[in-house]
């Protein structure tokens, strides 16, 4: 594959946050991320299960100093979601590798994953856009996988 990325951002200090067992409800979803918007918290890296049983999943990081706020504004919602599970994962690194020409090229995702994959990194959680593709991964596999990802950054 041709070196096809030209912009690779490196975010540390990240947590993710899951949400489970939020019943299917807009406007539970919306107050939820307007609470944290209230509170000052910047939210990145939103993603959704599908629906089960009623039920959604979503994930989301922000920086690991706003997870004390985050977890408060976050546990006002257990009593109106009795089985609400909120788990929580720190000390993680965020890279997005960017390109315009991304949305031309077919496999960029697949050749990224291949290469953290080779590198033995694990990641943790995966956003796109047509220019854009954010991994989250462990902060202790940060230079490994610059490195690995190295090869398509022009």
């Amino acid at each position: 594959m041709n070196k096809i990325i030209s912009k690779l951002t490196i975010t540390e200090n990240v947590t993710l946050v899951t949400l489970a067992n939020i019943p299917i409800n807009d406007k539970i979803i919306a107050n939820i991320f307007t609470s944290l918007a209230d509170a000052n918290l910047n939210i990145d890296m939103i993603s959704q299960t599908s629906p089960l049983k009623g039920k959604i999943n979503i994930s989301f990081t922000l920086a690991d100093d706003d997870l004390f706020t985050a977890i408060q504004t976050l546990k006002t919602y257990k009593k109106d979601i009795p089985n609400l599970r909120i788990d929580v994962n720190s000390n993680n690194t965020k890279l997005s590798l960017y390109d315009n020409n991304m949305k031309l090229s077919c496999g960029v995702a697949a050749k990224t994953m291949a290469l953290l994959s080779e590198a033995n990194i694990d990641i943790k959680m995966i956003t796109t856009s047509e220019i854009d593709i954010s991994y989250l991964i462990y902060a202790s596999d940060q230079k490994k996988a610059i490195r690995a990802l190295n090869q398509i950054i022009i």
